[in-house]
């Protein structure tokens, strides 16, 4: 786990050395045991390394043999397998690295090596022999890459600081901010919200061509949908559980200490169990919560019972409104684009926490809800493939007696995102604070793909894991982690486990009502019913409502901002703003402050 650059000047210009510098000392917190560089010409590469597989020297990066010179963020959790594989054809290691694997696969499958990985990596491999340089995202875009391509140079990065370094007068890109505010839609594509500077999305490969100075951009990686894999409820639980076994056991190779994130929800506390129960280390497993100081969204009581259930060493931090505040320019600075809501903030306080702890490895509960149906958006399209009507009915009053959603929710639901010019209206009633000339950008075409999502489920859970929910959540969790140098693994984005998630048969994903039905029976007889079969979530919320208690603040840091009279009516009662839009305004405000973006 590190954090990598780039640069290539188009015009055979050398590259001054203080420039990838420049962009790898603005990392430091990605990589704090050791930095490397690559000088040919007019072509650089650096690395900032985070040790966590073989510590000793010999896994320093940029690594260089005869052909290859290789930057690499990540892990590639098969990498013992590969390597006797490789050995098997002839390949002698140096190293216990995987970086050594990464590279060595690459010597002998080219830009399939990618297909023999599990893990999450993003890297750039200079091919010196043929001058060109193969980059690559993982399959669910769990490690970031940022590039800026123009006329004279490419960059590319972990983080789009890297590459603000090199560029004068940051512009927004008006699109994604505008898709932000009406529809709370980020990182759907590869734009992010400065414009020209990209993501390569996930699941994709980028070519570049020295010799023309061309890039091409493929996808690898594609979901597949295979619903008859499974014919009974008993053979997918089990099928699941042998799964997720094998992704813990492969996230847990480490030569540092690991932890795990325990909200006291479903996937969290699965994670937490099955670790634990696997973890070989003298002491416990720790596990650390984020407690709220709002009893009203405080669930560490549930993350007590999981802890007491399975013997964990469990730590507990507690951010209070001053630590909120603290807080909040670093965790602005690290995000690098605005977020939603400051439910993300506890997340960067369990990392600070965790830091404290020595557990330089963290798992994580991303995907679970995205591949086993664990939002209510889900219900719509479950619901719109049962044919029969009666057994339709049935199952909605089902999901209203054992989901959190009463019958009258749930109803609003449906023809919420059932409908999608009913949803168009409200978005943008809901937004009527937005200057009137800025309407045009709101983003009908992705209101409208909604409506095909909404009735096909696969559909709906290709679009979230590989467009429009996953990645913004990847993202806040790689910028929390590594703010403190933590590296975080998600057990359940392990791609042969979503792969099986998504063949599992819907009805018994969802059954009798119950989401994420196949994990809940994952669990086993002897697990505490408290955890799994509870119905409402919260995932580390934040205390918002305390937190933001004292509006003052924030009314003055918007109405202040020079950027935001590009965006908004000053004169509007910014009084009835609900909190989320409060706060993204705000977000807004102080984002474009930081970074010094112009409208």
């Amino acid at each position: 786990m590190c954090g990598i650059a780039g640069i290539i000047n188009k015009n055979a210009s050398f590259v001054n050395s203080k420039d990838i510098k420049k962009m790898t000392d603005i990392i430091s917190h990605r990589g704090p045991d050791g930095e490397g560089h690559f000088v040919y010409k007019n072509i650089a590469l650096g690395h900032r390394r985070l040790a966590i597989l073989d510590l000793s020297p010999s896994g320093h990066q940029p690594m260089v043999n005869d052909d290859y010179v290789l930057v690499f963020n990540g892990e590639i959790y098969n990498y013992i397998e590969i390597k006797e594989k490789l050995k098997n054809i002839g390949y002698v290691f140096n190293t216990n690295s995987d970086t050594e694997v990464a590279l060595k696969a690459f010597q002998e499958w080219g830009d399939k090596c990618v297909e023999e990985f599990n893990g999450m990596w993003s890297f750039a491999i200079y091919d010196k022999k043929h001058n060109k340089t193969f980059i690559s995202r993982d399959r669910f875009g769990i490690k970031p890459f940022y590039y800026f391509n123009d006329d004279k140079t490419f960059y590319f990065g972990s983080e789009i600081k890297q590459i603000l370094t090199f560029v004068e007068n940051p512009k927004v890109n008006r699109q994604v901010l505008y898709d932000f505010l009406y529809l709370s839609y980020q990182h759907y594509d590869e734009n992010t919200f400065f414009e020209n500077i990209k993501s390569l999305r996930a699941g994709h490969n980028l070519y570049y061509n020295h010799e023309t100075n061309k890039i091409e951009i493929k996808k690898y990686y594609t979901l597949k949908k295979e619903d008859n894999t499974y014919n009974s409820l008993e053979e997918s639980v089990e099928s699941y559980k042998t799964k997720f076994n094998n992704s813990i056991n492969l996230r847990l190779r480490s030569d540092v200490k690991v932890g795990t994130c325990l909200s006291g929800g479903l996937d969290s506390s699965y994670v937490a169990k099955t670790a634990s129960e696997k973890y070989i280390n003298e002491d416990k497993f720790t596990a650390i919560t984020a407690k709220s100081i709002d009893a009203k969204n405080d669930e560490s009581h549930y993350a007590k019972i999981v802890a007491d259930v399975y013997n964990l060493n469990w730590k507990i931090t507690e951010p209070s409104n001053t630590d909120f505040f603290n807080a909040l320019d670093d965790i602005i600075y690290n995000q690098e684009e605005p977020f939603g809501s400051p439910s993300i903030i506890m997340q960067y306080f369990v990392m600070k926490k965790a830091k404290e702890e020595g557990c330089i490895v963290m798992l994580d509960g991303q995907g679970g809800d995205e591949t086993l149906l664990g939002y209510e958006r889900y219900y719509i399209p479950y619901l719109n493939s049962i044919k029969n009507p009666i057994k339709r009915i049935s199952e909605f009053r089902k999901l209203s007696k054992n989901s959190k959603l009463s019958l009258k929710q749930l109803l609003s639901y449906y023809l919420y995102f059932g409908i999608p010019k009913l949803r168009e209206y409200f978005l943008i009633k809901k937004n009527n604070y937005i200057l009137d000339k800025n309407k045009k950008y709101f983003n009908k075409k992705l209101v409208s793909e909604f409506k095909k999502s909404s009735k096909d489920l696969f559909a709906l859970q290709e679009k979230e894991l590989l467009e429009l929910q996953l990645e913004k959540l990847l993202k806040f969790e790689d910028r929390n982690s590594m703010a403190h140098s933590i590296e975080a693994r998600v057990p359940f984005l392990d791609y042969k486990l979503v792969e099986c998630a998504l063949a599992i048969p819907a009805k018994f994903k969802i059954k009798d009502g119950w989401s994420k039905y196949i994990l809940r029976k994952s669990y086993g007889e002897n697990a505490p019913k408290e955890i799994v079969w509870r119905k409402n979530k919260f995932g580390f919320e934040a205390p918002s409502k305390k937190w933001m208690s004292d509006k003052s603040l924030f009314f003055k840091t918007i109405k202040q901002s020079e950027f935001l009279n590009h965006v908004i009516k000053k004169d509007s009662a910014l009084d009835d703003l609900e909190e989320n839009t409060l706060w993204k305004l705000f977000n807004i405000a102080k984002w474009a402050e930081k970074f010094n973006v112009s409208y």
